[in-house]
């Protein structure tokens, strides 16, 4: 029998839970958009930004592309690419200079 040893760091698991976390609330708010009623509490802007910016940008952007959510308003596309940009010089400073 073959033993495969299957190890995730805290880190990890951090961000695979959030970045499928951000999907579905991404999903969840397209979902609420069809319905389009007055009375639907939809996912705030500000609360899909911060859950991008704590970790989920890949499950956001994988979200917006596949059902195409919030690719259209340039006020929260712009916010978004900002987000994107300064985490990826964060990861680029901290794999060459740690």
């Amino acid at each position: 029998m073959i033993h495969i040893d299957f190890y995730l760091s805290y880190i990890a698991l951090y961000f695979i839970s959030i970045n499928l976390f951000t999907f579905f609330l991404y999903l969840f708010d397209k979902i609420q958009a069809y319905k389009n009623n007055k009375n639907i509490s939809r996912v705030s802007e500000k609360k899909l930004l911060f859950l991008n910016f704590i970790g989920g940008s890949i499950g956001s952007l994988f979200s917006m592309v596949l059902f195409s959510h919030k690719i259209k308003k340039f006020s929260f596309l712009w916010k978004f690419i900002i987000i994107c940009i300064v985490q990826t010089i964060a990861i680029i400073t901290y794999i060459f200079y740690i």
